[in-house]
Protein backbone atom coordinates (compact mmCIF):
# COMPACT_ATOMS: atom_id res chain seq x y z
CA UNK A 1 0.00 0.00 0.00
CA UNK A 2 1.96 3.27 -1.44
CA UNK A 3 0.18 5.88 0.03
CA UNK A 4 0.12 7.09 3.58
CA UNK A 5 1.60 10.20 5.66
CA UNK A 6 3.71 10.93 8.44
CA UNK A 7 2.97 9.99 11.73
CA UNK A 8 0.26 7.69 10.57
CA UNK A 9 -1.71 6.13 13.60
CA UNK A 10 0.81 8.04 16.15
CA UNK A 11 -1.18 6.50 18.80
CA UNK A 12 0.03 3.16 17.95
CA UNK A 13 4.17 4.56 17.15
CA UNK A 14 3.72 5.89 20.13
CA UNK A 15 2.81 2.44 22.54
CA UNK A 16 5.66 0.68 20.61
CA UNK A 17 8.36 2.87 21.12
CA UNK A 18 6.91 3.29 24.89
CA UNK A 19 7.35 -0.71 25.41
CA UNK A 20 10.27 -1.57 22.84
CA UNK A 21 13.04 1.25 23.80
CA UNK A 22 12.93 -0.53 27.65
CA UNK A 23 13.55 -4.13 25.80
CA UNK A 24 16.43 -2.95 24.50
CA UNK A 25 18.71 -2.33 27.34
CA UNK A 26 21.58 -4.86 27.14
CA UNK A 27 21.10 -5.64 23.48
CA UNK A 28 24.00 -4.14 21.45
CA UNK A 29 22.39 -4.16 18.16
CA UNK A 30 19.10 -4.01 18.32
CA UNK A 31 17.18 -4.65 14.77
CA UNK A 32 13.30 -3.89 13.77
CA UNK A 33 11.76 -4.72 10.75
CA UNK A 34 8.88 -2.60 9.08
CA UNK A 35 7.01 -4.81 6.75
CA UNK A 36 5.18 -3.03 4.27
CA UNK A 37 6.85 0.09 4.31
CA UNK A 38 5.61 1.76 1.17
CA UNK A 39 7.79 4.74 0.57
CA UNK A 40 9.06 5.33 4.22
CA UNK A 41 6.65 7.63 5.83
CA UNK A 42 5.87 4.86 8.85
CA UNK A 43 9.66 3.71 9.20
CA UNK A 44 11.04 7.40 9.61
CA UNK A 45 8.06 8.15 11.99
CA UNK A 46 8.87 5.29 13.79
CA UNK A 47 12.59 5.81 13.56
CA UNK A 48 12.10 9.12 15.19
CA UNK A 49 9.99 8.51 18.03
CA UNK A 50 12.87 6.23 18.83
CA UNK A 51 15.14 8.83 18.37
CA UNK A 52 13.41 11.11 21.12
CA UNK A 53 13.70 7.98 23.55
CA UNK A 54 16.69 6.91 23.17
CA UNK A 55 20.45 7.81 24.23
CA UNK A 56 22.43 8.85 20.95
CA UNK A 57 24.98 6.00 21.75
CA UNK A 58 22.25 3.39 21.67
CA UNK A 59 20.21 5.04 18.31
CA UNK A 60 23.41 4.80 16.78
CA UNK A 61 23.23 0.91 17.26
CA UNK A 62 19.75 0.42 16.29
CA UNK A 63 19.14 -0.92 12.86
CA UNK A 64 15.63 -1.03 10.76
CA UNK A 65 15.30 -3.56 8.31
CA UNK A 66 12.12 -1.60 6.22
CA UNK A 67 10.78 -3.26 3.44
CA UNK A 68 7.93 -3.85 0.41
CA UNK A 69 6.69 -5.44 -2.49
CA UNK A 70 7.64 -2.45 -4.32
CA UNK A 71 6.39 -3.33 -7.88
CA UNK A 72 7.33 -0.35 -9.19
CA UNK A 73 10.80 -0.17 -7.81
CA UNK A 74 10.65 3.13 -6.37
CA UNK A 75 10.34 2.76 -3.07
CA UNK A 76 13.84 2.33 -2.58
CA UNK A 77 15.26 5.20 -4.20
CA UNK A 78 12.72 7.71 -2.19
CA UNK A 79 13.52 5.84 0.95
CA UNK A 80 17.17 6.45 0.34
CA UNK A 81 16.80 10.20 -0.18
CA UNK A 82 14.65 10.87 2.06
CA UNK A 83 12.61 14.08 1.07
CA UNK A 84 8.98 14.95 0.88
CA UNK A 85 6.96 17.28 0.41
CA UNK A 86 5.16 18.91 2.47
CA UNK A 87 1.83 17.99 1.90
CA UNK A 88 2.71 14.47 3.74
CA UNK A 89 4.63 16.30 6.60
CA UNK A 90 1.75 18.66 7.70
CA UNK A 91 0.87 16.33 10.60
CA UNK A 92 4.46 15.86 12.27
CA UNK A 93 4.74 17.77 15.59
CA UNK A 94 6.68 20.92 14.99
CA UNK A 95 9.27 20.55 17.43
CA UNK A 96 9.95 16.76 15.87
CA UNK A 97 9.57 18.42 12.08
CA UNK A 98 12.22 21.77 13.37
CA UNK A 99 14.87 19.14 14.46
CA UNK A 100 14.50 16.17 11.83
CA UNK A 101 13.90 17.44 9.08
CA UNK A 102 15.64 20.08 6.49
CA UNK A 103 14.52 21.71 3.60
CA UNK A 104 15.45 21.19 0.73
CA UNK A 105 13.49 22.59 -1.81
CA UNK A 106 10.49 24.59 -2.44
CA UNK A 107 7.66 22.86 0.06
CA UNK A 108 10.07 19.94 -0.04
CA UNK A 109 12.31 18.67 3.15
CA UNK A 110 14.35 15.88 3.78
CA UNK A 111 14.63 13.31 7.04
CA UNK A 112 18.14 14.35 8.83
CA UNK A 113 20.88 11.98 7.78
CA UNK A 114 21.15 10.93 11.93
CA UNK A 115 17.45 9.19 10.91
CA UNK A 116 18.41 8.18 7.35
CA UNK A 117 21.52 6.21 7.79
CA UNK A 118 19.55 3.80 10.05
CA UNK A 119 17.30 2.56 7.31
CA UNK A 120 18.04 -0.25 5.04
CA UNK A 121 15.48 -1.29 2.36
CA UNK A 122 15.12 -4.39 0.35
CA UNK A 123 12.04 -5.84 -1.87
CA UNK A 124 9.97 -8.45 0.14
CA UNK A 125 7.25 -10.45 -0.52
CA UNK A 126 5.24 -11.16 2.73
CA UNK A 127 3.27 -13.85 0.79
CA UNK A 128 7.10 -16.25 0.28
CA UNK A 129 6.89 -16.48 4.60
CA UNK A 130 10.26 -16.21 4.74
CA UNK A 131 11.66 -13.27 7.06
CA UNK A 132 14.25 -10.69 5.85
CA UNK A 133 16.04 -11.46 9.04
CA UNK A 134 15.93 -12.89 12.28
CA UNK A 135 16.33 -11.76 16.36
CA UNK A 136 14.47 -8.82 15.69
CA UNK A 137 12.69 -6.90 18.43
CA UNK A 138 9.95 -5.31 17.29
CA UNK A 139 8.22 -6.08 13.97
CA UNK A 140 5.62 -3.93 13.05
CA UNK A 141 3.24 -4.53 9.94
CA UNK A 142 0.38 -2.28 9.91
CA UNK A 143 -1.84 -1.26 6.77
CA UNK A 144 -0.91 -4.73 5.01
CA UNK A 145 -2.28 -7.89 6.50
CA UNK A 146 -6.39 -6.64 5.49
CA UNK A 147 -4.96 -7.11 2.30
CA UNK A 148 -4.81 -10.89 2.66
CA UNK A 149 -6.75 -13.83 3.10
CA UNK A 150 -7.38 -15.03 6.53
CA UNK A 151 -5.80 -18.00 6.33
CA UNK A 152 -2.47 -15.94 4.34
CA UNK A 153 -2.90 -13.80 7.75
CA UNK A 154 -2.28 -16.49 9.95
CA UNK A 155 0.79 -17.84 8.45
CA UNK A 156 2.60 -14.69 7.95
CA UNK A 157 1.90 -13.59 11.32
CA UNK A 158 3.27 -17.22 12.43
CA UNK A 159 6.33 -15.86 10.20
CA UNK A 160 6.76 -12.77 12.10
CA UNK A 161 6.49 -14.81 15.53
CA UNK A 162 9.77 -17.11 14.27
CA UNK A 163 11.35 -13.57 13.06
CA UNK A 164 11.05 -11.81 16.46
CA UNK A 165 13.84 -12.25 19.36
CA UNK A 166 13.00 -13.73 22.92
CA UNK A 167 10.41 -11.53 24.40
CA UNK A 168 10.52 -9.37 21.10
CA UNK A 169 7.34 -7.23 20.16
CA UNK A 170 4.83 -7.40 17.07
CA UNK A 171 2.74 -4.18 16.23
CA UNK A 172 -0.12 -4.16 14.07
CA UNK A 173 -3.30 -1.83 13.36
CA UNK A 174 -5.86 -1.08 15.32
CA UNK A 175 -8.19 -2.89 13.06
CA UNK A 176 -6.70 -5.90 12.86
CA UNK A 177 -6.94 -8.35 15.87
CA UNK A 178 -4.80 -11.81 16.60
CA UNK A 179 -6.39 -14.59 14.94
CA UNK A 180 -7.78 -16.77 17.85
CA UNK A 181 -4.71 -20.13 16.54
CA UNK A 182 -1.99 -17.88 17.12
CA UNK A 183 -3.26 -16.35 21.01
CA UNK A 184 -1.03 -18.94 22.64
CA UNK A 185 1.90 -17.35 20.80
CA UNK A 186 1.74 -14.09 22.11
CA UNK A 187 0.64 -12.06 25.01
CA UNK A 188 -1.08 -8.55 24.42
CA UNK A 189 0.63 -5.97 25.98
CA UNK A 190 -1.91 -2.75 26.87
CA UNK A 191 -5.11 -2.90 26.18
CA UNK A 192 -5.62 -0.20 23.81
CA UNK A 193 -3.14 -1.11 21.16
CA UNK A 194 -2.70 -4.23 19.25
CA UNK A 195 1.16 -4.54 20.22
CA UNK A 196 2.10 -7.85 21.26
CA UNK A 197 4.55 -9.53 23.16
CA UNK A 198 6.51 -13.31 21.90
CA UNK A 199 5.87 -15.74 24.45
CA UNK A 200 8.76 -17.87 25.49
CA UNK A 201 8.86 -21.38 24.84
CA UNK A 202 6.19 -21.65 22.51
CA UNK A 203 6.56 -23.57 19.33
CA UNK A 204 5.72 -21.61 16.33
CA UNK A 205 4.26 -24.92 13.72
CA UNK A 206 4.83 -22.45 10.97
CA UNK A 207 4.03 -23.56 7.52
CA UNK A 208 6.66 -24.57 4.66
CA UNK A 209 7.39 -21.91 2.97
CA UNK A 210 6.02 -21.50 -0.43
CA UNK A 211 8.20 -19.01 -1.85
CA UNK A 212 12.18 -18.82 -1.52
CA UNK A 213 14.50 -16.27 0.72
CA UNK A 214 15.66 -13.36 -1.49
CA UNK A 215 19.87 -13.94 -1.76
CA UNK A 216 20.49 -10.69 -2.31
CA UNK A 217 21.51 -8.67 1.01
CA UNK A 218 19.36 -5.46 2.03
CA UNK A 219 20.48 -1.94 0.20
CA UNK A 220 21.86 -0.01 3.24
CA UNK A 221 21.88 3.98 2.99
Amino acid sequence: MAFTFFFRDQHVLELVVRYVVPALSGRSRPRVWDAGCAMGQEPYSLAILFAERMNPFGYNNLRFDVSDLDECDTFGSIIREGAYPWEELERVPGDLFTKYFEEVGPKRYRVVDRVRSRLAFRKHDLLSLQPVGRDYSLVLCKNVLLHFQPAERVEVIRMFHSALAPGGFFATEQTQKMPPELEPLFEQVVADGQVFRKVEGTPCECSAPRGTALSTPPTSF
